[in-house]
């Protein structure tokens, strides 16, 4: 059978204020049927930009060159297939949802807020044929129902917000299957998911080619992912290929230096803490915290939301007992809603602790008011996960960083704070000359370094790590955390490391606790978490975890379902 999809020489420049910018360079690929060819690379690389050629939906200031021969599955051109590049508008109209569909990234800005699942879903049926009303929100529903949607027949007038994360990326893909495409191009379809919610996703797109046919082009940067799901893997680096293979040979045999960091740079447990019989940061930490007392205790801490229009509160975590001790990083683990993030903002006191109790460097937290707590926050660094929005735009790195020294007036001066600023960025290795940049001119690892640089500019005794690695590219992801590390070691803080990456946590933490629906389900040291887990959500964590190796994800795999039919039956 011809290839699905058929890139020859593929060329894409941007026109710009500064001339034009390529970004992609003589691209050559193919996609046979029922084949899961990964694209992977770090952002930047061209991956995007390659597979959305494929559907035409690149801006106008793209310029194209070469072939990009698609072919579909009842189209009348489907034996010698259509140009895309050469193709108007009405001729993409026409092969967009019924030949190939796209999976984003970011559910919730690919679903409309306004409108009613059903609605999104037919969209593509209307766009395509004339469909009854009755006929439309069938089909949803059925689609829904095979996708995994639980209820569909009443969640089909469900609206967006009204479905968590996982299930919205399930509802992506159910709008890129209503037609049945011949190709589906999924792009970064787990990237903000969950270990246990992305192992689930993965679970969906396999079963999409086994039980459609359709072939799938995955764009990522995730080695883990690309080893449980890939057949084959293209390797991308500055608008090139720098290397394409079998999915197993890749992982064994490496050709390319780029392709070996990319491997390299994957965080796997047992690379880290757990893999120690002890370390050094442990055995200095243990007598700290046996004499002094601790930078934060809970006991029966508890964290309720208030209801609204009547309804009762939503006890987000329910009688939570932890220590962080002077100079140790606790990491906190969990799925998203576990409570682990609001625990992260209530020891920052940007959420109220409502029961039990929670002292933070010696403050009681519970009752606190902000008069008496205001003296404290100098103490406390917080690094939240998108550095992008945390940031104020108009603001320069430098202010950014040296706005908390005049607010809480540590520094003599303005051009003393800017000093001090320059001192930070040298401290995350950033040049000096960032300071007159703007958040928008810098890279996501990069303003996270700048979000650490700013969290240590007031030399805080406790700083609150946020998920702060987990929108980054894996080779950008293992650089800031060995800074990370790097700077826990010369300031000394404690810390709290809060993640649903338990490889990651293991780099960083000693000590892990585990959240699951606002309880901690398991605490202790890595060793023993991460290497004999005895709470059953814990190991589902664990081997819900992929691993850059096509045979022993597939092992895991196998050992994931054998847990989740225990856990069901």
């Amino acid at each position: 059978m011809s290839d699905v999809v058929d890139i020859t020489d593929l060329t894409v420049r941007f026109a710009t204020d500064a001339g034009s910018v390529p970004a992609v360079r003589g691209v050559t690929l193919s996609v046979a049927p029922r084949e899961i060819l990964a694209i992977v690379g770090e952002s930047g690389s061209g991956k995007s930009v390659t597979a959305k050629t494929i559907l035409g939906m690149l801006p106008e200031t793209a310029t194209t060159g070469g072939a990009v021969v698609l072919r579909g599955r009842d189209s009348a051109s489907a034996s010698q297939g259509v140009d895309v590049t050469r193709l108007d508008k009405a001729g993409l109209r026409a092969v967009r949802g019924r030949d190939a569909a796209m999976v984003f990234q970011e559910p919730s800005t690919a679903l409309n807020p306004v409108y009613p699942i059903w609605w999104q879903i037919a969209e593509g049926l209307r766009a395509h044929g004339k469909v009854t009303r009755k006929e439309a929100r069938q089909r949803s529903i059925d689609i829904l129902r095979r996708v995994g949607i639980p209820e569909p027949e009443k969640r089909i007038d469900y609206f967006p917000h009204e479905f968590s994360g996982g299930q919205k990326q399930r509802i992506v893909i159910a709008m890129a299957l209503i037609l049945n495409p011949n190709l589906i191009i999924a792009d970064e379809p787990t990237t903000a998911l969950d270990v246990t919610v992305q192992a689930e996703i993965l679970e969906l797109l396999r079963w999409c080619r086994d039980e459609y046919g359709s072939s799938i082009v995955l764009i990522t940067h995730n080695m883990g992912v690309v080893a449980d799901l890939a057949d084959r893997v293209a390797v991308m680096y500055q608008g090139e290929i720098v290397e394409q293979a079998e999915v197993r040979a890749l992982f064994e045999h490496p050709s390319h230096a780029y392709t070996q960091t990319l491997l390299a740079a994957v965080p796997r447990v047992g690379a880290g803490h757990s893999g120690l019989v002890t370390t050094e940061r442990a055995t200095d930490a243990s007598p700290e915290a046996s004499e002094g007392a601790p930078v934060v205790r809970a006991r029966g801490l508890e964290i309720t939301y208030p209801g609204r229009l009547g309804r009762a509160g939503f006890r987000a975590v329910r009688g939570v007992d932890f220590d962080i001790a002077q100079g140790e990083v606790l990491g906190l683990v969990g799925e998203s809603g576990s409570g682990k993030t609001t625990i992260g903002r209530a020891i920052a006191g940007l959420t109220k602790v409502t029961g039990g109790s929670l002292n933070v460097l010696g403050h009681e937290m519970v009752g606190i008011h902000e008069r008496e707590f205001r003296p404290l926050r100098q103490d406390i660094g917080f690094v939240f996960q998108d550095p992008a929005s945390s940031f104020n735009p108009l603001l320069t790195i430098g202010d950014a960083i040296a706005e908390p020294m005049l607010v809480h007036r540590t520094v003599s001066s303005a051009s003393a704070a800017r000093t001090r600023a320059g001192e930070l960025l040298a401290a995350v290795q950033l040049p000096a000359d960032y300071a007159d940049r703007f958040p928008h001119e810098l890279s996501g690892g990069q303003r996270q370094r700048v979000s650490l640089a700013r969290a240590l500019a007031l030399r805080p005794k406790l700083v609150v790590f946020d998920e702060p690695t987990s929108a980054l590219d894996v080779s950008v992801q293992a650089r800031v955390l060995e800074l990370i590390s790097a700077l826990q070691a010369d300031f000394g803080f404690a810390g709290l490391f809060i993640s649903h990456d338990l490889a990651v946590v293991d780099l960083i933490a000693t000590r892990i606790a585990v959240m699951h629906t606002g309880e901690i389900v398991e605490h202790g040291d890595n060793a023993s978490v991460l290497g004999s887990p005895r709470d059953p959500y814990t190991q589902r964590l664990l081997a819900s975890l992929p691993v850059p190796d096509p045979v022993e994800q597939a092992a895991r795999r196998a050992e994931l379902k054998a847990l989740t039919a225990g856990t069901t039956s």
